[in-house]
């Protein structure tokens, strides 16, 4: 299926400034587009909820050939409830990894130059301390799977992925729709995957003409599908047309039209604005609170307890000393306008 497209992978998130913190200044990525919206989404895109919530697009580069990741925030949510559904995104990147030792974000040496981190919410990325063999550092995300042999069937039998990679020995394989994209890999674990509250969606893109041949697809096949195929708005943007389905497993799986979400998922040049406007006051670099390292005086940082020995800071980009411009100084060698 080589018009099928691997988008990005949708968390939901619980602080937007520990997060936003976390994809610009450890990960190295941008803000492509914000987005606000006053209702629910028709498709759940954030979930089970009907009320206020903002959508954050972030990544290496436009979407239009890289793979990315939608944060959705739910206003008046703090957390999540993370399952075992959730393995992993891998990314290689030589600067991620020299971020985050800068800036003592902690990382796990799991060998052979690959580290582990986990983002605000306890998300885990793996960083590979090497350059990106191709254009897109993004490598792979990683699901858990009860059934290997069931999933490859439903990945690759029905939804058209290439099997790059099998291993029936550690119970994993590494599939993708292209050479050149983000791939999936499963990963077989004992019991049942369970994806309490916490749980994210991966999104592909399909020429239109294919979703309603898609959805007629699962019904014979007696697969599920979450939300039928529906048009989304966006205010001022393009409307795409989506299918929101569920593997054996119940990962959820959005296929939207191609052509219009191109035109959706064009990188918005006040993206980052937009998103530091959202906070409490104002931008991330601006506006210094005096308070700096007390999250919980910020209303919008609220302290997620449990979060490692004891301290709700602990991947906090505040728990470092210096004030946030001179923290991007750090980072990025150059200050940065408190204009």
């Amino acid at each position: 299926m080589a018009n099928r497209r691997a988008l990005h992978f949708v968390f939901k998130v619980g602080n937007r400034f520990e997060t936003a913190c976390f994809y610009r200044d450890v990960l190295g990525m941008k803000i492509l587009r914000h987005e606000e919206f006053q209702d629910g989404c028709k498709a759940a895109c954030n979930g089970p909820y009907d009320g206020k919530w903002s959508k954050t697009m972030v990544g290496y580069g436009p979407e239009d050939d890289h793979f990315v990741t939608e944060l959705t925030y739910n206003y008046g949510i703090g957390s999540y409830q993370l399952g075992n559904d959730f393995l992993g995104i891998t990314v290689a990147s030589r600067q991620a990894v020299s971020n985050a030792r800068k800036l003592k974000w902690p990382l796990s040496e799991m060998g052979d130059g690959v580290f582990e981190t986990k983002a605000p919410g306890g998300y885990k990325f793996y960083l590979q301390d090497c350059s990106p063999p191709q254009s897109d550092p993004v490598l792979k995300v990683t699901l858990a799977v009860s059934d290997l042999q069931k999933s490859l069937n439903y990945w690759s039998n029905l939804l058209g992925m290439k099997i790059y990679e099998e291993d029936e020995k550690k119970q994993r394989a590494l599939l993708g729709y292209a050479d050149n994209q983000c791939k999936l890999e499963l990963r077989a674990i004992p019991g049942k995957v369970d994806h309490a509250t916490g749980f994210g969606r991966i999104a592909f893109s399909c020429p239109q003409k294919e979703l309603s041949d898609l959805e007629d697809l699962m019904k014979r096949e007696n697969q599920k599908i979450l939300t039928p195929l529906v048009s989304l708005d966006t205010p001022g943007k393009a409307t795409v047309q989506v299918i929101i389905l569920a593997d054996p497993d119940g990962h959820e799986i959005c296929f939207v039209g191609d052509e219009a979400f191109r035109e959706l998922s064009k990188v918005d040049p006040e993206g980052n604005k937009l998103l530091d406007d959202g906070f409490p006051g104002g931008s991330v670099v601006k506006n210094l609170p005096a308070n700096v390292g007390d999250a919980g005086s910020i209303p919008e940082f609220g302290r997620s307890p449990g979060r490692g020995h004891g301290n709700p800071l602990q991947y906090s980009c505040l728990e470092n000393p210096m004030s946030r411009g001179a923290w991007w100084t750090e980072v990025h060698g150059v200050a940065k306008s408190q204009t």
